[in-house]
């Protein structure tokens, strides 16, 4: 099957090359993992009020002084990235790009299933943001145990693979509807 792209001064394109969003993928996760080895300069800071506790101040919001500027970087209104920074703590949620209830459904129960095992990913959080779908904390505790570098590739690849996962389960679900609805003709046709 022939692709036609739009020339320039055209009027009008039917699909626009495949590259284009491999590129514009590459380009939204190359900004998160630029915004996130920014954000991952945390320290060690114990608690203003409270002698002896370190709580993760993004989560706390104690003091506003100890905030940074939340970041939202969006491939879509639909797929996006929060990156919430603190002195000794980041928060990263996640918006998985769900185009209907099939997948909606798909993502909801996929990321139950992830959250139920949230101690397997350590830096997980069991229940995500308001309006998003999966939420990372990183503490400094995280990057006295683990390398930086480390953990900024498992949040790109795990943002990859998740996109993958539920595609490759929507594909999954639809052929199996396609055989069951054979199946159940069948029985009419005969």
């Amino acid at each position: 099957m022939a692709t036609t792209y739009k020339p320039r001064g055209a009027a009008s394109a039917k699909t626009p090359p495949p590259r284009d969003a491999h590129k514009k993928t590459r380009r939204y996760l190359n900004t998160v993992r630029s915004t996130l080895d920014a954000a991952l300069c945390l320290r060690n800071f114990p608690s203003q009020l409270v002698e002896r506790h370190n709580k993760p101040e993004v989560e706390v919001r104690g003091s506003k002084e100890l905030l940074l500027n939340p970041i939202t970087i969006a491939r879509t209104d639909q797929e996006r990235c929060l990156i919430e920074g603190s002195v000794n703590s980041v928060r990263v949620s996640f918006a998985i790009k769900q185009a209907d209830e099939i997948e909606k459904i798909l993502c909801h129960k996929f990321t139950r299933f992830l959250a139920q095992r949230s101690e397997q990913f350590v830096i997980m959080r069991r229940k995500p943001c308001p309006g998003y779908s999966i939420s990372f904390l990183i503490t400094h505790s995280h990057l006295e145990r683990m390398w930086k570098e480390k953990l900024v590739d498992f949040v790109i690849t795990f943002m990859e693979e998740i996109n993958k996962e539920i595609s490759a389960m929507r594909i999954a679900l639809n052929a199996r509807a396609r055989v069951v609805a054979e199946t159940f003709l069948q029985d009419f046709a005969a």
